[in-house]
């Protein structure tokens, strides 16, 4: 049953996507390409705050000499610390100077982790879960919900700076989906965090929202009263009372 569903659910994005390549664009994750902008482009000066260069000394510390490219992701993720949770190509650049490689080595990473924002994202940075399981269970309608409530657009923010709205795939929650997650950036330079948010549904996501506007901080994992964690929906179907012991603890003599 559950089979036949999710094959009918997939027809009909299909049949979307073919009927309007419009909204095939909309669903697609963004381009791996960079347009210089007056707040992005590599003429710009970036560089390390004096408290963030001896961080990364640290993180450089980590390292044999003659392989500090490794510790690209983590002058990335300090980085967009430092730059309110996105990462100009300046800033890129940067790291590439610090880890002595070709620019386009530190871009391939950047561009290939869903953890890095290349452009400008709110405080709270709202990603939906796109893959398969999460999409059968109304991904889609999840993020409509999001985009009309904030009346943007994907990866837009909103005019007071606060939400901006992506989309992530696989969270590895499929058994609660559909799922967001909210990529915290309210705290600045002090770090950021990511909170899964699960089982929620078009009306929960907007609560969710307005939750986060009077700097409320909403629940993490399960919206489901009925659910405890991962666990069935209503409760346990099985285990639940003590195993039987096995018939015999000698194999041999069984």
């Amino acid at each position: 049953m559950f089979a036949r569903r999710a094959a009918q659910r997939l027809l009909e994005i299909r049949q979307v996507f073919r009927q309007s390549p419009q909204v095939s664009r909309s669903f697609s994750s963004a381009l791996n390409y960079h347009i210089d902008t007056p707040d992005n482009n590599p003429n710009n000066q970036w560089k390390f705050t004096e408290t963030n260069n001896q961080k990364v000394k640290e993180i450089l510390s980590f390292y044999p000499s003659n392989y500090k490219q490794s510790a690209v992701i983590p002058l990335l993720d300090l980085a967009q610390q430092q730059h309110g949770g996105w990462l100009p190509v300046s800033a890129m650049n940067e790291v590439a100077r610090i880890i002595e490689v070709a620019p386009i080595r530190v871009y391939e990473v950047a561009t290939f982790y869903s953890m890095f924002n290349r452009s400008k994202v709110g405080k709270y940075h709202l990603l939906v879960c796109g893959t398969t399981p999460c999409m059968i269970r109304g991904s889609r309608e999840i993020e409509e919900a999001l985009l009309n409530h904030l009346r943007v657009k994907r990866n837009e923010v909103t005019k007071d700076g606060l939400f901006s709205v992506g989309e992530m795939e696989c969270m590895g929650c499929c058994v609660n989906a559909p799922m967001i997650t909210i990529a915290d950036y309210s705290n600045g330079s002090e770090g950021y965090t990511y909170n899964y948010i699960e089982d929620v549904t078009p009306k929960r996501v907007v609560e969710i929202v307005e939750m986060l506007k009077r700097g409320e901080k909403p629940p993490p994992g399960t919206q489901n009263p009925n659910r405890f964690k991962c666990a069935p929906e209503g409760g346990n179907k099985t285990l639940l009372g003590e195993p039987k012991p096995p018939p015999c603890r000698d194999l041999d003599a069984c």
